[in-house]
């Protein structure tokens, strides 16, 4: 294994990553669950496929809970104009007494530009929206008026209102790529290592980015360029695992993962992307990981919560 990078060994927390489908009570009840589970955050992905809208849907789980905090992965900067975006977060800091997370991307699912008309412009340019963006909510969520002329925006003396309660509320980046990712390691106070999704869709080549030495490559760009920042005290490192298979029996599972993703059952067993075995194995994996790659902010999906949870007990606050 190689050797340890040089981030700060954080307890580990634990988030639920969830649709958000089905009816109020339903919805109300996983987030209560989550909280009693001892997960720390509830999240939701911002896509116009079959899910709830997440900023309602937040407010609704945060109004059922009072320690959960809420937040996404992530909302797409090229949905909402980031003064009406930060507005909306701040309002919900606000109502969950200063429970928000603020996780923003440049967007990348092909198939949501397509069915809204909205342009799917080029990597290059949505990410330099996205940063123009993040730096716009920053702004407005700080003390009195600003000005921001950019390429794609231009904001005139204006004072975000409310403010949040939080000052200011953790911003989590997500990126698999180095512009991302050294953005990130700038400005985030957590950071999300993805996959690369270059294609607008999850496909092969999605899994391919999810090796263990790509990840070790990821790693390398925030390190480098958050201690060029002199930033690495500041920074938690999160990972959404997409593949969970809590289970006695970890080869059948790798098998499906196999055929289902079309790596190797090397990779998978290797990848932090996925957790796959009893829950002892998982401890292990996760704080061998934590020393590798300084994960400990870790997001499994809302089908996941009960049977992780022997894990979140044993790790949580570690």
């Amino acid at each position: 294994m190689p050797a340890a990078a040089p981030l700060p060994r954080r307890p580990f927390r634990f988030g639920v990553q969830a649709d958000g489908t089905g009816d109020r009570a339903s919805w109300t009840e996983l987030a209560r669950r989550a909280e009693a589970t001892g997960y720390s955050t509830l999240t939701m992905p911002d896509h116009f496929g079959e899910q709830l809208a997440p900023v309602p849907a937040l407010q609704c789980a945060a109004d059922a809970t009072s320690t959960l905090r809420l937040g996404a992965l992530v909302y797409d900067n090229d949905y909402k104009h980031p003064v009406v975006l930060a507005k909306e977060l701040a309002t919900m800091d606000v109502l969950s007494d200063g429970r928000v997370e603020v996780g923003l991307g440049a967007g990348w699912m092909v198939s949501d530009y397509e069915q809204s008309g909205i342009p799917y412009d080029a990597p290059g340019v949505r990410v330099s929206r996205f940063i123009e963006g993040m730096r716009i909510i920053k702004s407005a969520f700080a003390p009195g008026p600003f000005t921001f002329h950019g390429e794609h925006y231009t904001i005139t003396d204006y004072d975000g209102r409310p403010k949040p309660v939080q000052t200011p509320p953790p911003v989590l980046i997500g990126g698999g790529g180095p512009r991302v990712l050294t953005f990130a390691a700038q400005e985030a106070d957590i950071i999300g290592i993805n996959a690369t999704l270059t294609s607008g869709a999850v496909d092969e080549s999605t899994f391919a980015s999810m090796t263990a030495e790509a990840v070790d490559e990821k790693v390398r760009i925030v390190v480098d360029a958050a201690s060029a920042a002199s930033r690495l005290d500041a920074i938690e490192m999160n990972v959404r695992a997409f593949m969970v298979f809590v289970t006695d029996d970890p080869a059948t599972a790798i098998d499906t993962l196999v055929q289902f993703t079309g790596a190797s059952a090397e990779m998978i067993a290797a990848s932090p992307f996925a957790l796959v075995g009893p829950p002892a194995k998982l401890i292990d994996d996760l704080q061998e990981r934590r020393d590798r790659w300084g994960f400990s902010y870790v997001i499994v999906g809302q089908n996941d919560v009960d049977a992780f949870a022997p894990v979140v007990a044993a790790l949580a606050d570690t």
